[in-house]
């Protein structure tokens, strides 16, 4: 039994390291096919082996952004906004009773993205473009947000590192004024979804992953990067930078980062602040492969119908 688990995490190892060079090589050539981010991305090269790479959901933005596309992919029929309900109580029990584990992952993985299978990219990313203005802008830290610029004014590049699909966080750091974004990727033939994903979502061991290749890629020195997140399941990329900061921490982060004593800030206004986001922080990277997974669901009645 232990040698089939260590074979199962070996396997998982490799999926994440996957993920992340998927996520780096996709950052990248986003980059350098936009004109106007690969001019960005020069002009604030002064710095060039130093970066920053911030989380996403909680640390740039309330709640988990893939939740908020979901919403606004559910507004567009992709799927119910009744599926969209239950989805979010089946993970807010998920994670509170805390039955995470291999299987599991693996489901969410083999599902994460069969909802868009067939569809054009060009015409998801449209659509994620007008839900960034109508669910998204208005939830960004505005204390992250300030962060971020500080070291892009010190000539640093700065990435976005997410579970959520890339396309859609890099719609976030190109609105942003961001270098550019790291995040699932999914698989596309002659710019058509194929429904799958490319190594695992980019979670924990992936995210890792995910900044040494893009610092491979950038000649980036890890050692004068910087990471911020709010989540104790981001150890490992906060772990693989020089510096460190926890923002909008969870109760494990804080402890760890008043432990080897890393910055804490934190952007919460108040208490009820942090109550709106509760419920998004536990979908956390769950969201992704769960909220496909309605898709699925949905497109199967919608057949049987």
């Amino acid at each position: 039994m232990a040698g089939w688990r260590r074979g199962r995490e070996a396997k998982t190892t490799d999926r994440a390291e996957i993920a992340g060079a998927a996520a780096a090589e996709a950052s990248y050539l986003a980059i350098h096919a936009d004109d106007d981010l690969a001019e960005q991305a020069e002009r604030a090269q002064p710095d060039l082996t130093a970066a920053a790479f911030f989380d996403v959901d909680n640390t740039f933005m309330v709640g988990a952004s893939i939740f908020h596309f979901a919403r606004g992919l559910a507004a567009r029929k992709f799927f119910t906004t009744g599926d969209l309900v239950r989805f979010a109580g089946q993970q807010l029990k998920f994670r509170l009773l805390g039955k995470e584990n291999l299987d599991d992952a693996a489901e969410a993985r083999d599902q994460a993205l069969s909802f868009v299978a067939g569809r054009k990219v060009a015409d998801v990313v449209a659509l994620g473009e007008e839900i960034y203005d109508e669910l998204v802008s208005d939830k960004i830290y505005q204390g992250t947000r300030e962060l971020a610029q500080r070291h892009l004014d010190a000539g640093q590049r700065v990435w976005l590192v997410t579970a959520t699909p890339v396309d859609f966080a890099q719609i976030i750091a190109r609105r942003l004024g961001l270098t550019g974004a790291l995040g699932t990727v999914a698989e596309s033939v002659d710019g058509v979804y194929t429904g799958r994903l490319v190594g695992e979502l980019l979670h924990g061991r992936g995210k890792s992953a995910a900044v040494r290749a893009i610092a491979a890629r950038e000649g980036l020195d890890l050692r004068r990067c910087t990471a911020y997140s709010d989540s104790i399941n981001d150890l490992p990329m906060l772990s693989a930078v020089g510096t460190a900061v926890a923002v909008n921490p969870d109760s494990d982060l804080k402890d760890m980062a008043r432990r080897r004593g890393w910055e804490i800030k934190d952007f919460r206004s108040s208490a009820k602040t942090a109550v709106k986001i509760g419920i998004p922080t536990l979908l956390g990277a769950g969201a992704l492969g769960g909220a496909i997974a309605i898709g699925i669901s949905s497109r199967r009645r919608h057949a049987l119908g």
